[in-house]
């Protein structure tokens, strides 16, 4: 496993700051929260979010952050994930499907510690590559 120092800065809860996405595919959030913790089988990724319409979702997934493409129950959009640090302010993991990466969710800790930016990309078919980007404020430090 990654040495946890790599990627300590990046433990604890986040709040979406809505004002600042910049989506390009889909509508941004109303509102959302992001918690990144510990677990046995490596990172666990928390999101939950109020969408355009006012629903809310949540989602979670975990992932051993060494870089290794593992298994993944992502049904016909995703069969393997992997979990990388390239350095102690990017925190990133790419799902794929059948060998190809088709998407890409790459975050970046500001210099202050207190702001984390989120850039989701995806894959499509055609060829495309839409990125949502985001900003979070750290709300608790694990």
């Amino acid at each position: 496993m990654t040495d946890q120092k790599l990627y300590g800065d990046f433990l604890g809860i986040w709040e979406l700051e809505p004002e600042t996405c910049e989506y390009e595919q889909s509508e941004p959030p109303q509102q959302g929260h992001y918690i990144i913790s510990e677990c046995a089988e490596g990172l666990l990724f928390q999101m939950t979010w109020t969408d355009s319409a006012g629903e809310e979702h949540n989602y979670s997934f975990t992932g051993v952050p060494d870089g290794t493409a593992r298994p993944f129950e992502g049904g016909e959009l995703a069969d393997a994930l992997a979990v990388s640090v390239p350095s102690d302010s990017e925190l990133t993991s790419s799902a794929y499907y059948k060998g190809n990466e088709l998407m890409r969710a790459t975050r970046l800790l500001h210099a202050d510690g207190m702001h984390m930016d989120v850039l989701q990309t995806v894959q499509l078919p055609d060829g495309t590559k839409p990125t949502n980007k985001a900003r979070y404020r750290r709300k608790l430090h694990s």
